[in-house]
């Protein structure tokens, strides 16, 4: 899971090893990328005689485009377009905005080894998605008083680096200036030669305190999955409910969410996808679905599909589950790279609000942009980048362009710490 920044959250790129955990800007996934799976060939159609142009869509008052017939070629086209240049195996996609119309389409394959194809209703790992979960259910607790977001991280985990001055606040902002561990060689080594063992927080914790401190609390933002971990075990201590079920009890369930779930091993419902990714001991591309995600718990070892995410992206954006209040506090971002900011576990990235997601074989995006209460959600069955890119910011900038030219998803990878 290398949160990808080198990111995740915001990012592409980043520094974690998967983090599915990919973060804020395009963060790359949780190890790394550059890849091939296969994709469908492309073909060029042959020319017909004195076509005429596709008219570019004009965008309404909200900023976002009619999806009329033209806009679905286009957006048709689009991902096609990525699909076959960075070699994505299969993508599902759903765009949609009251008034102007839904875009749902899968393209691709699910599983290379059958030619399988890739469908809407199949369930998917969403790696640092599961961020918005985890920090969603602290938040809950924030409103029920039982926690303070300017609270010590030492009050509630004993031997936190700077532990009595990193707040929950800091942690859920990725400004804590702690190591990610899923950067550390001996985790990727650990996880790579045998990915389907199963790793306890405490041992990813060990990983990331070795290493010293990255910096005083609040100085800058960093995207680490080692926050994210420090607060799932928050939550545990506090509502004295194991995390998955806590989230799964007072997340999911209100949110009403039917096909999303925190698995304790490697677990995946059908139908799922198969994964392929390239971060494995040899280099080589393999599969990886039914690795053990355990490696991401807090930080991004979740599982849904496009149903729950499309509905998941308004109420994380919105604050449904949350206190006005509370949503705000979680609303106030603070720049993290060039065109994106993030508050508290969630990103801004030109009006789209949400997380990305990559962990090894699996890439998502899970955006919502309030102006014109549209959503846009990418799935994705590799976490194999492309020229530097994460593969959902592939897809989240050439969808919007076309939806919405004047915010454009685009997260550049967040540079190395």
């Amino acid at each position: 899971m290398r949160t990808r920044w080198r990111s995740a959250a915001v990012g592409a790129a980043a520094v974690g090893l998967v983090a599915g955990l990919v973060g804020p800007a395009g963060a790359a996934a949780v190890y790394g990328p550059d890849a091939a799976a296969h994709a469908p060939t492309m073909t060029a159609a042959a020319p017909t005689p004195t076509p005429a142009p596709t008219p570019t869509p004009t965008p309404a008052s909200d900023g976002f485009a009619q999806l009329t017939p033209a806009v679905t070629r286009q957006l048709d086209d689009a991902i096609r377009k990525v699909l076959a240049e960075a070699k994505i195996p299969g993508v599902i996609v759903a765009v949609s905005a009251p008034g102007k119309g839904e875009y749902i389409r899968s393209f691709g394959v699910a599983d290379k080894a059958t030619g399988a194809p890739m469908t809407p209703n199949l369930n998917m790992r969403i790696g640092s998605v599961t961020k918005t979960f985890t920090v969603t259910a602290l938040l809950e607790l924030v409103d029920d008083g039982k926690v303070g977001l300017d609270d010590p991280i030492g009050k509630y985990v004993d031997g936190v680096p700077n532990g009595d001055r990193i707040t929950l606040r800091e942690l859920a902002g990725m400004r804590s200036g702690l190591f990610n561990y899923s950067a550390d060689e001996d985790f990727y080594k650990a996880l790579t030669s045998n990915p389907e063992r199963p790793f306890t927080p405490q041992e990813l914790l060990d990983y990331s305190f070795k290493h010293p401190v990255l910096f005083e609390p609040n100085a800058k933002f960093y995207y680490c999955n080692t926050n994210l971990i420090l607060l799932g075990l928050v939550v545990e201590k506090v509502s004295g409910v194991p995390l998955g079920r806590f989230i799964e009890r007072e997340v999911v369930a209100p949110a009403g969410l039917k096909h999303t779930v925190f698995p304790t091993g490697p677990e995946f419902p059908e139908p799922h996808a198969q994964g392929y990714t390239n971060q494995t001991a040899s280099g080589k591309t393999e599969n990886s679905t039914d690795w053990n995600p355990s490696w991401g718990w807090a930080a991004g070892a979740m599982i849904s599909d496009l149903p729950d995410l499309r509905s998941w992206a308004k109420t994380l954006a919105t604050g449904t589950l949350l206190t006005p209040a509370t949503q705000a506090q979680r609303l106030d971002v603070v720049d993290a790279i060039p065109g994106a900011g993030y508050g508290l576990g969630i990103f801004n990235v030109q009006g789209w609000i949400g997380h990305n997601g990559s962990l090894p074989g699996y890439g998502s995006l899970v955006l919502y942009l309030p102006q014109a209460r549209a959503t846009l959600v990418v799935l994705l069955n590799t976490d194999i980048g492309y020229e530097g890119q994460e593969p959902s910011t592939l897809f989240g900038e050439a969808i919007t362009k076309i939806v919405t030219p004047e915010r454009v998803y685009t997260l550049p990878a967040q540079p190395p710490s």
